[in-house]
C-alpha cells in the first residue's frame, strides 16, 4: 500500500469514515424511530470522539479534520432530509428565514477561503463544534421543545458562520487550529 494511503487509514479517519457509513444508513430509516435514534446516536459519538482519538494517538492530519467536516456535511443532510417534513410542518416560517441566511453566510465563508488560499478551507472553531452539538441535539428535542432549540440553534449557527466568514477574510494564511477570532493569534 502507497505511503500516503497508510496515512489516511487511520483510526480517527476510519471513526470519521463510520459517520458517513451510519448517515447512508439513516437514509433507509425511520426518522424518530428506535433504530434511527441508535444509528444516530453512534454518528454523533463518532464525531464526538474522532478528533479525541486522532490528538491521543498523536494522528492529526488536514486530510482528517476536510474528512470529518465532509461527515458532518453528509450526516447533518441526511439528518435534515429525513426530519425536514417534520421541521416543515412545526416551525414558523421566520426559522427558515434565519437557517436561508446561515447557509449564505457560511456559503460565503467557504468561498472567500477558496478564493484567498485556493483550496476548500472550513476552520473547526470553538463556536461551530457548539453549532455540530446544538445541532445535534436537535432530534431529541424535536418532540418536547422544538422551537427554543431551534432558535438556540440558528443563533449559536449564525454566529459560528459569521465568525468562520471573519477569520477567512482577516486573516492573511489558513490556520486550520484557529478556534475563534477571539483568540486569532
Amino acid at each position: 500500500m502507497p505511503t500516503i494511503m497508510r496515512k489516511r487509514i487511520t483510526v480517527p479517519n476510519c471513526i470519521t469514515a463510520s459517520r458517513i457509513l451510519g448517515a447512508i444508513f439513516l437514509i433507509f430509516t425511520a426518522p424518530f424511530s428506535m433504530p434511527f435514534y441508535i444509528v444516530y446516536t453512534i454518528c454523533g459519538f463518532s464525531d464526538a470522539i474522532d478528533g479525541l482519538v486522532a490528538r491521543a494517538m498523536k494522528s492529526e492530519s488536514e486530510f482528517g479534520a476536510k474528512l470529518d467536516s465532509v461527515a458532518d456535511l453528509i450526516f447533518y443532510s441526511v439528518l435534515l432530509a429525513k426530519i425536514f417534513p417534520f421541521l416543515w410542518d412545526n416551525l414558523p416560517k421566520g426559522i427558515w428565514i434565519a437557517v436561508t441566511a446561515i447557509i449564505l453566510t457560511r456559503i460565503g465563508a467557504y468561498l472567500a477561503a477558496c478564493i484567498k488560499y485556493k483550496k476548500f478551507a472550513s476552520i473547526h472553531t470553538y463556536a461551530n463544534k457548539l453549532t455540530g452539538f446544538s445541532l445535534y441535539l436537535v432530534p431529541y428535542l424535536a418532540k418536547v421543545s422544538l422551537l427554543p432549540a431551534c432558535i438556540t440553534v440558528c443563533a449559536i449557527a449564525g454566529f459560528a458562520s459569521l465568525e468562520e466568514l471573519l477569520i477567512h477574510s482577516l486573516s492573511k494564511e489558513y490556520n486550520p487550529n484557529n478556534k475563534s477570532i477571539f483568540l486569532n493569534k
